[in-house]
């Protein structure tokens, strides 16, 4: 544990209801018996109208508490929430008035708040009085909204003491991060008493956060004494109302059509069984064969009024949990199938009785209840390119990540481009106005977006929705570069606001796939430079590995098949014997086709065979017009007459049709000019050399140029040396051998570029999607609120003096200590 005087204040609620002598025990163990430092402790004891004198008595025996008196009995959810108005700290915890702490149970609990900030709460090991039996070691909840506690009864024997994560955990001994709990709006009023905390728990889950059951923070329990004045109905009321009403506040709109009609048969299938109720009595085959019919009231015990009398108010509480269930809805970012697993036993029947058990199974299987929460979720991929045969990059990348997902989820893949005809995909692809994607987000668990599409969707900014950001192209690096053309201040412009809309995006994003390890490193720069680095986030993963993946562009599994002709029967100038130089993909800003022009110039004398082609002049996305460098380098061609030589395809060849012309190639290149965007490019061309096995040239300064050295994949040139990558195609098209070499290698590494081995990353996340730890509804850091005393001031101050001393010693210490003494002296700047 650190300092204490680093340690946060805890809250603890204890409600009390005409159990003073509990109370009053309990109030003391929380005084003498705990090891947390008592100046981070607050006590806090609601009397919830018990009208007997307890108020009195615990101020009496227990005058460390703080004692509210509540002037009408609120109910444990209320008096716990009446409790949190006035709590201190930033975690508050409660224990029931008929229970006792282990000396470590608020330091274990805050210790694993401390060190893994996704918790929102630490549910404890909750034992009897005696700590032989357990109470309280794990929850389920079954699909028709009752929580049950699993184990319970059972001997401890050690076999529970591992940390887990849970649904929900008991409020008998439960910790929640305060600003959390009170960003929820605490617990359910409504409830009153039973299920509030399973309520809490579903909700807290549902929104991204977890719940951890730590078994060294210990609890004894004399489990119910709250009920020993009441008969068993009341409770089976509470209960069966509340599991009720907890279903429809958090069960998803796709389930809700199905389990809560079920849910009420249900409820009623349970009071006949309860009661012994024959349920056939009135069927008119039932009438007595001779004489009246009898009309004497129908004798119903308590215990089956119990259930009818919950359907009748939770038919009356149904107005104001509607505005309950439209807010977590709203909120929800995770689906039912994600909390399946921590259900437990979803189709737990919880009831023993034969005939409600006979009913239970005929609606399991009626209604596919089994079915019901499965684990597809609804994504959506959100592209602005246009999505046609004849696709770009950013389409080709979101394309096959539908096309990845679609096996496990249901994807829908959006285009915003009006310049759009979808082929057939195994997928729902459709096109949407960025007016018109609200549907759309409502639809989806998970929104996976790239380029501009957050600031054409603006409500994803705001939206409770995880987010997936696409970032492998550095937009506003190549903007330095596509901007050339433009006025110096129109180019600044562009570079800023391309920089802020990705900006935009790392603060948004949940999830951000980028395309290497250079670029991770390059984001990081990003991300700590705006903020987004918190403690909050670094101390949920230090790597931040789970904020930050590599997904590189990919290539099928499938190696390329000839499905038409290519450009040797195509291309006039092409013969079948001459060696063809591909360049897969446009020319853009940042290429340099220039010094490739001048390296065939130099080769085309003692090699007349060597042809190169320009593979697709015109992008496929009508809003990306010609840039600058095509038109220099035809200029170039043109003027030193390379015509026999050099083809320019002045269109785009259809996305499933570039195997053929691949097929046709002796060998593939890229060349490009050393500067920054050169450093964190991914060059997404080199993918289908890699894909047709045809050895690479290459210049330096990319990840793929390293690539290709280090795999010994072809030739790596240094950037604007004619002489050089004119050596470097000579060798790749005329040496056999080293070609032959270069094509084994090949073979083996296109394995890693597959597009399901570069989005593995992606699937893993949608598997268990959460949404960032600073992201999360509530979060924050645990700092205390409550004033510190003298001697834990004293005490604080003095760890710093020792921290400035060792850092950078006397003049650190009094400058720290100055700027110290002018803040509480209130002249500080």
């Amino acid at each position: 544990m650190p300092d204490d005087s680093l340690l946060p204040v805890v809250s603890v609620v204890v409600v009390n209801y005409r159990g003073a002598e509990d109370t009053i025990t309990c109030l003391r163990s929380l005084r003498d018996d705990l090891a947390y430092p008592a100046d981070r402790l607050q006590v806090i004891c609601v009397d919830n109208a018990s009208g007997d004198g307890s108020a009195e008595r615990i101020k009496t025996h227990a005058p460390d508490a703080e004692v509210i008196e509540s002037k009408t009995n609120l109910g444990f959810a209320g008096g716990c929430n009446l409790g949190v108005q006035h709590a201190k700290g930033s975690v508050v915890a409660f224990l029931n008035n008929d229970a006792r702490p282990h000396r470590d149970w608020v330091s274990a609990a805050v210790k694993v708040l401390l060190a893994e900030p996704t918790i929102a709460a630490v549910a404890s090991k909750v034992l009897d009085w005696e700590g032989k039996r357990i109470d309280f070691v794990d929850g389920g909840l079954t699909w028709f909204g009752m929580g049950y506690k699993t184990h319970q009864g059972e001997s401890d024997e050690g076999q529970f003491d591992t940390a887990r994560d849970v649904l929900f955990g008991t409020g008998s001994a439960l910790f929640v991060r305060a600003a959390t709990f009170k960003q929820l709006g605490g617990f359910d009023e409504r409830f009153f008493m039973f299920y509030e905390d399973v309520d809490l728990g579903w909700r807290l889950n549902l929104r991204g956060w977890r719940v951890r059951y730590e078994p060294t923070s210990i609890a004894y329990h004399k489990h119910h004494r709250s009920m020993t004045t009441l008969d068993n109905s009341r409770e089976m009321y509470l209960l069966e109302r509340n599991a009720l009403a907890s279903l429809y506040k958090n069960v998803s709109d796709k389930a809700l059509g199905r389990v809560l009609p079920a849910a009420l048969a249900l409820s009623i299938r349970r009071a006949t069984a309860r009661g012994g109720i024959d349920p056939t009595q009135l069927e008119i085959t039932n009438r007595p064969a001779t004489g009246p019919d009898l009309t004497d009231p129908i004798e119903i015990p308590r215990v089956s009024v119990a259930a009818m009398l919950a359907i009748d108010r939770f038919v009356e509480m149904l107005p104001s949990l509607k505005e309950s269930r439209a807010i977590e809805q709203a909120a929800r970012v995770r689906s039912d199938g994600d909390l399946l697993p921590l259900m437990r036993n979803a189709l737990e029947p919880a009831c023993p009785e034969v005939s409600y058990l006979e009913a239970h199974q005929k609606l399991v299987a009626t209604l596919d209840l089994e079915d019901l929460y499965a684990l597809r979720r609804n994504i959506l991929v959100v592209t602005s390119d246009s999505i046609t045969e004849r696709m770009a990059g950013p389409a080709i990348r979101a394309w096959n990540m539908a096309d990845v997902l679609a096996g496990e989820h249901d994807v829908r893949l959006i285009t915003m481009n009006e310049h759009s005809n979808p082929p057939q995909a195994p997928f729902d692809v459709r096109y949407v106005r960025p007016a018109d994607m609200g549907p759309e987000v409502d639809w989806a668990h998970i929104v996976i977006l790239q380029g501009h599409v957050l600031e054409q969707v603006p409500q994803l900014k705001t939206s409770p929705k995880i987010v997936v950001c696409d970032i492998y192209d550095p937009m506003h690096l190549e903007q330095l570069e596509q901007g050339k053309d433009l006025t110096d201040a129109r180019r600044a412009h562009v570079v800023e606001v391309v920089t802020e809309v990705l900006s935009n995006q790392l603060l948004r994003g949940d999830f951000f796939l980028c395309a290497s390890e250079r670029q991770r490193h390059f984001w990081l720069g990003h991300l700590g430079a705006i903020g987004r680095l918190s403690p909050t986030l670094y101390d949920s993963d230090p790597s931040v590995r789970s904020l930050l993946a590599i997904a590189p562009f990919g290539l099928s599994a499938k190696p390329p098949q000839r499905t038409g002709p290519g450009p040797r029967d195509l291309v006039d100038s092409i013969g079948q014997d001459d060696k063809v130089i591909i360049w897969a993909g446009g020319i853009y800003n940042w290429f340099d086709p220039l010094t490739l022009l001048h390296a065939i110039d130099r080769m085309r004398g003692t090699h007349p065979d060597v042809k190169l082609l320009f593979l697709g002049m015109k992008h496929p996305n009508p809003d990306v017009g010609e840039m600058d460098m095509a038109n220099r380098a035809r200029a170039l061609a043109r003027r030193l007459n390379l015509g026999g030589n050099v083809v320019f395809n002045e269109t785009w060849v259809p996305f499933d049709e570039r195997q053929n012309w691949l097929l046709d190639a002796d060998c593939g290149v890229t060349t490009h000019y050393e500067h920054v965007e050169t450093t964190f490019a991914f060059r997404t061309r080199v993918l289908d050399y890699l894909w047709s096995g045809l050895p690479i040239v290459t210049s330096a300064g990319d990840s793929f140029a390293d690539l290709v050295e280090r795999e010994r994949l072809g030739v790596v040139v240094p950037a604007e040396d004619p002489d050089a990558l004119a050596a470097a195609l000579e060798k790749v098209l005329y040496d056999k051998e080293f070609a032959q070499a270069c094509r084994e290698r090949i073979e083996l590494v296109r394995e890693r570029f597959t597009w399901e081995t570069a989005l593995a990353p992606l699937v893993e996340f949608c598997r268990n999607p959460r949404p960032a730890a600073d992201r999360l509804p509530g979060a924050g850091p645990m700092v205390g609120t409550k004033p510190l005393g003298a001697v834990a001031a004293v005490r604080r101050d003095v760890a710093l003096m020792k921290e400035y001393l060792n850092a950078g010693g006397p003049r650190e210490l009094a400058r720290r200590a100055g700027g110290r003494l002018r803040r509480v002296l209130g002249q500080g700047r």
